[in-house]
């Protein structure tokens, strides 16, 4: 079998996994996901290994990720992984059992920041006025 690329992303998070066959080592940014630091965000990206027990035990898994925060670099990677799984497999049951679980497994979440209006602190706050 050839290996598989797939990219994910999250916000300004960007993820790039490569699933070669093997014994089920995950590298996330050359460091294995056992030593990943936090622990929700290992717990994110462990949710495709888990709902793909069965796939994810024969294949290697190797994910570069950049941008963005922890977890948005976690949601980037899970999307990843379970892109990479699906297209390793070629499994209906599979993609299905992502999709029930949780959408954002295969399909991207599209929302962004919104920008800053002129003359404004944030996106939607409004300066105050003063009557004094």
């Amino acid at each position: 079998m050839k290996a598989v690329q797939t990219s994910g992303n999250r916000k300004r998070a960007i993820a790039r996994a490569t699933l070669k066959p093997g014994k089920g080592i995950v590298m996330i940014n050359n460091l294995l996901l056992d030593h990943l630091q936090p622990r929700l965000a290992r717990m994110k990206i462990m949710e495709p290994l888990l709902i793909g027990e069965k796939f994810a035990s024969k294949v290697n898994i190797s994910v570069k990720i950049h941008g963005g925060g922890q977890i948005s670099q976690a949601e980037a990677a899970r999307l990843a992984i379970a892109k990479g799984l699906v297209e390793f497999s070629k499994s209906d049951a599979l993609r299905t059992a992502f999709l029930e679980y949780d959408r954002h497994l295969l399909i991207a979440d599209t929302r962004r920041k919104e920008p800053c209006k002129p003359g404004d602190s944030k996106a939607r706050a409004r300066r105050q006025k003063s009557y004094r």
